[in-house]
């Protein structure tokens, strides 16, 4: 292949099915990307936009060239361009997730212990919301504050109020509350992060990113699709492994460690997560689509006025 013609930003797997957008997550959410320093990100950016500029340095391989590009999607903006914090990559989803998942399945008897979690958690969701927004819809200190406090304050509303109602409950209806929180944190948490998007709209374009507009209903469709693969990300770990773990605590070997529940705990989510981050991510394609005729009236009269109906879908940034 000649590396002067070769396109950089093509998909390298077909984006347009659900096991080529795997390959794709389980590339740039692999966790070993997150431990790279700054340094060799930089690196690996600079050869992507040389590449963009059709000046691929000499001896450079697309081996090479597949792996900057791995490098750059897991660690940069695809809006901006600009570096995300190491926090709110996907590429540490599974080791901050396991993490704190693990612990929230463990400590969940108590209430302080509940709410110390939960507030962890949506601290750490709402900078990963924060962080993988569509970033063409800023959004200002204050409303972060504001979607923060209201994201923590339900999920502590849910996971308290559920922990007092299953005080009676079987134990295994208690170890559930845990995602019962998250899931509905997250209904609340990333719609209020990005409502830059749903007052005003997300940029659209056409099938060559030539923009169209701002559509507040493509800004719906994206943001419940992200609501969606992130309650999807931690359903199978929050829900199987509860009942893994009252299987096991009745062996009398699990009963003399139970200092170890933790540790075995944050294991197994991270198992999980491991296929859970890329598959979510995978259930609807990154670049969303919508048509014409589903657009607000305004927005399609303005497009039908100006390509008639050379343009059928437009395109948006749905984000993670």
């Amino acid at each position: 292949m000649a590396l002067s013609s070769f396109d950089i930003d093509a998909p390298r797997w077909d984006q347009s099915t659900f096991m080529g957008r795997l390959k794709h997550f389980f590339n740039i959410t692999d966790c070993r990307t997150a431990v790279l320093p700054d340094s060799r990100l930089d690196e690996a950016k600079a050869l992507v936009e040389s590449c963009r500029a059709g000046s691929t340095p000499p001896g450079t391989s697309v081996e090479q060239l597949y792996y900057a590009k791995k490098l750059y999607d897991s660690a940069f903006h695809p809006d901006t361009g600009d570096r995300m914090n190491l926090i709110g990559r996907m590429s540490f989803q599974v080791p901050g997730g396991m993490a704190i998942t693990g612990f929230m399945l463990q400590f969940y008897r108590t209430v302080p212990a509940v709410v110390f979690w939960q507030w962890v958690n949506q601290s750490f969701n709402a900078l990963v919301n924060y962080t993988n927004r569509n970033a063409a819809s800023p959004i200002s200190p204050k409303q972060i504050g504001v979607a923060y406090v209201t994201a923590t304050s339900t999920a502590l509303a849910t996971a308290v109020g559920l922990n007092l109602y299953t005080k009676k409950a079987p134990p295994l209806v208690a170890r559930w509350v845990p995602f019962a929180a998250v899931a509905a944190a997250n209904c609340v948490n990333i719609p209020m992060m990005r409502q830059q998007e749903i007052l005003n709209g997300i940029a659209v374009t056409d099938e060559n990113g030539n923009k169209l507009g701002h559509s507040k209903k493509a800004a719906v469709k994206g943001i419940t699709q992200v609501v969606i693969s992130r309650i999807t990300m931690a359903a199978p770990g929050m829900i199987i492994l509860p009942i893994i773990m009252q299987r096991l605590e009745k062996y009398k070997f699990m009963q003399r460690i139970t200092f170890l529940h933790g540790p075995i705990q944050v294991m197994l989510v991270g198992v999980f997560l491991i296929f859970m981050v890329p598959a979510a991510c995978s259930l609807f394609p990154q670049r969303c689509s919508m048509a014409v005729s589903k657009l607000e009236p305004e927005l399609r009269d303005s497009i039908v006025s100006q390509y008639g109906d050379k343009v059928q879908l437009v395109y948006f940034n749905k984000g993670l």
